[in-house]
């Protein structure tokens, strides 16, 4: 994971360009070079802000953009924030998220001080709560009509894991020696 920048705009824009990649966003596809750039700098410059923290993932082997993870809507006093994937349609179910979203974790508790991540998802998107699940997250409720995107009402599942909870690691642990 790193910074993005406007090199990989190619890249980030086919990957958030697919209506399937952004089917459950809030936001609709990208639909230039523009978008993707002006992702970067606003990402770019609310890192500085200390407001988020966007980085773009990428897969080790040959250096390719995957996709991005962020910790947003930093909240300094309330020592919270809110967690988010995006990824290449070829990259899912991989474990990306998995591996990503922990380390994004872990700084957030360890770095940041966090004391609570949240993250909202689609009650749709069945592969986004499978892996808020597997990253240790639980689901705490249900905002109903939360987003109009091109004339289209949804739901969106909120869901949190609190530094005090124990990891996906520990848990996996604990469950094999009681078996």
């Amino acid at each position: 994971m790193k910074p993005l920048t406007t090199d990989d705009s190619e890249s980030r824009l086919k990957i958030f360009s697919d209506p399937e990649v952004m089917r459950y966003w809030n936001t609709a596809p990208w639909v230039g070079t523009q978008d993707a750039r002006d992702f970067a700098n606003d990402s770019n410059n609310s890192m500085l802000r200390k407001e988020s923290l966007v980085l773009g993932v990428y897969l080790s082997s040959i250096g390719e953009l995957a996709g991005k993870c962020m910790l947003f809507d930093h909240d300094e006093e309330s020592k919270r924030a809110e967690i988010g994937f995006g990824l290449d349609r070829r990259c899912w179910a991989k474990g990306y998220i998995s591996e990503a979203g922990e380390g994004l974790i872990q700084y957030g508790f360890n770095s940041l001080g966090l004391r609570r991540v949240e993250a909202e998802s689609d009650p749709d998107n069945q592969a986004s709560a499978r892996s808020l699940e597997k990253l240790g997250f639980y689901q705490k409720g249900l905002l109903r009509q939360r987003w109009e995107i091109n004339g289209n009402v949804t739901d969106s599942a909120l869901y949190r894991r609190l530094a005090i909870d124990p990891s996906p690691q520990h848990k996996r642990a604990m469950h094999a020696t009681s078996t």
